[in-house]
């Protein structure tokens, strides 16, 4: 993601680094979070980094595990993420339809080696839809903690409850994960939705990334950028070490999909803005092996490859809920078309950059240009033209609805409009090609609703089609969840313009008010607050409730650095079958209509 220009960010980090370091290395003593916070699991068992279970479908889901070999001999060092070392290993897993395991429903083996990280992945199938599952791993005498997962709610002429989380911009320094933490103790979700920047690849140093008094507490693993396959192994395995995120993907089973951080900030087809070539080797290279950890450390199945038509590795998928609604996962990193940059907005990567030049605008608007490739864009509008769903939901990396931000929000001079060119805004031609396919569907064919992340920030959206001040038309709504913990507008403006929290938040408010005045599609924003936003979907609408962190005082300006703090339902907003406009809703959505089944196996 790209957020606008702080040039004070960096260098306050930066000091306040050096300090809290020197500071740390004269104290002595382990902290809660040091630098060996990625390989400390590795020395607590076989099963150290936990279980976690993804890509539910009606008769299948993927569990995964990591399993860590003893040393071979005595005084041999460990096989810590991204070493390399360890022999292979026999593990054996179970899935069960109870806790205790007296009802199995499948076993097997399988052998992890240094080759796959140590890390499991077993895709079970042959599993009952809408019914919930137990899983462990076992291996050298050690079972690992017990997973809860649950299948798809896909049966014919059923129509069951959809119910998940909505996250994204899981920045490990930039805060502590309370929002995973209040996820894993929720009872109602069927699954969560991780939209992207489930990790980010920046460093301890100069391009640190969250809050000064996070250093020394949560530090990147490793210490510097990652660049190779052993820096993102060791990033994934820093994340799951993370006891709140492990406790979130024990409990549920997640449904995920990369955005740019995964591997560097606002990467394309053959580059990214954090890159650079000649001191962190060739681009597609160090793809391929974010790519590979990515694999290796997700829960995450690849969709079929040969029979939908794609470039490079098929990682878009879909899944479907009965005739209720289905899930379209997009991505839109891999074939994208570099961004438009203009000097001295941006120089490589894109970001905000104003509109109303000839030749800005013509760039913006290049037909030739792509988010997704051709083949991925046809296979979007096929799955939002299905008129067996009733409801067509859309897992989307980068805010699809354009918006104009005044250039006095971002620092630019006043009077002008500025748009970011990472988001679809950048690529204006799929942009208005997939909002003028959306509003030609007949109300048969069901309506979307797009679930965004990246923005660091609460959104709800119409999608609109024709000009704003002859009036738009809306081809369905946009739900955009807030980062878990990563900078938004609030820290933004605090970094800018250091003073009390309460100024600083009504500075915050007062722009993001701005930027909905010149949108007038967007019925919702909030820069301030970080979380989750639970989904809910019923025949009759998709309601989505806003949970977020409390409000910054002066006495406790950055809630992300409290290990305690927990968001809590802030608002709500729903879209009406049929309507495609964006609503209030009267209150946050209560008890499900039915459960997943506890029964138990045929087998």
């Amino acid at each position: 993601m790209t957020t606008p220009a702080s040039p004070s960010r960096r260098s306050v980090l930066k000091g306040a680094a050096l300090g809290a370091a020197a500071a740390a290395a004269g104290a002595g003593g382990l902290r809660p979070f040091d630098v060996e916070a990625a390989a400390a699991p590795a020395r607590a068992g076989v099963f150290g980094y936990g279980v976690a279970s993804g890509d539910p479908t009606a008769d299948a889901v993927v569990i995964w595990t990591r399993a860590t070999p003893p040393p071979a001999r005595r005084g041999d060092p460990e096989a810590t993420p991204g070493s390399g070392r360890g022999l292979p290993l026999r593990v054996r897993w179970e899935v069960a339809r109870d806790r205790d395991f007296h009802h199995l429903v499948d076993r097997g083996t399988v052998v992890t080696s240094p080759t796959s990280d140590h890390t499991v992945k077993v895709d079970v199938r042959g599993l009952q839809p809408y019914t919930r599952y137990y899983y462990r791993f076992r291996a050298r005498g050690e079972t690992s903690p017990v997973g809860r997962t649950q299948t798809a709610p896909d049966e014919r002429r059923e129509t069951h409850a959809l119910r998940f989380g909505l996250v994204s911009c899981s920045n490990y320094t930039g805060g502590y994960f309370g929002a995973y933490r209040a996820l894993a103790f929720r009872d109602d979700l069927d699954f969560i939705l991780h939209v992207g920047d489930y990790l980010y690849e920046y460093g301890n140093g100069e391009d640190r990334y969250g809050p000064a008094a996070l250093v020394g507490e949560r530090d990147s693993v490793p210490a510097t950028e990652t660049i190779d396959l052993q820096g993102y192994r060791l990033r994934h395995a820093l994340h799951k070490a993370d006891p709140d995120l492990r406790r979130a993907h024990r409990r549920h089973p997640w449904i995920t999909i990369f955005d740019d951080h995964e591997v560097a900030n606002n990467a394309w087809a053959r580059g990214a803005e954090n890159h650079t070539a000649g001191d962190e080797g060739a681009f597609l290279e160090r793809r391929r092996q974010a790519f590979q950890a990515y694999l290796e450390w997700m829960p995450f199945r690849l969709p079929e490859q040969r029979h939908v038509p794609h470039r490079g590795t098929r990682f878009f998928k879909r899944f479907t809920y009965g005739s209720l609604a289905d899930l379209s996962v997009l991505e839109t990193r891999q074939n994208r078309s570099a961004q438009v940059n203009l000097a001295p907005y941006t120089t490589g990567g894109g970001g905000f950059i104003p509109t109303g030049l000839p030749a800005t605008d013509a760039a913006l608007a290049d037909p030739d240009r792509h988010l997704l490739e051709p083949e991925q864009l046809a296979w979007l509008e096929d799955g939002t033209a299905d008129r067996r769903r009733q409801w067509h939901l859309v897992a989307n990396q980068v805010v699809l609805a354009p918006v104009r931000f005044p250039g006095a929000v971002l620092g630019a001079p006043a009077g002008t409009s500025l748009v970011n060119s990472d988001q679809w805004d950048g690529y204006q031609a799929d942009q208005r090609r997939f909002l003028r396919h959306l509003a030609e569907q007949p109300h048969r064919n069901g309506d979307t609703v797009v679930l965004t992340g990246d923005i660091h920030s609460s959104w709800a959206m119409d999608l609109p089609v024709g000009e704003p001040a002859a009036g738009y038309r809306s081809a369905g709504v946009e739900f955009v969840c807030p980062s878990v913990t990563s900078d938004g507008f609030y820290e933004l403006v605090r970094s800018s313009r250091p003073g009390p929290a309460t100024a600083t938040l009504a500075t915050t408010r007062g722009l993001t008010t701005a930027v909905a005045a010149a949108n007038p599609w967007v019925r919702y924003l909030d820069g301030v607050g970080h979380g989750y936003t639970l989904v809910d979907v019923t025949p009759d609408r998709v309601q989505a409730d806003y949970h977020l962190t409390p409000d910054p005082t002066d006495d406790r300006p950055d809630p992300r650095i409290d290990p305690t703090v927990e968001p809590v339902h802030a608002r709500s907003w729903q879209t009406l079958a049929g309507s495609r406009r964006v609503t209030a809703a009267s209150g946050p959505v209560g008890d499900r209509s039915d459960h997943p089944a506890e029964r138990r196996s045929r087998r």
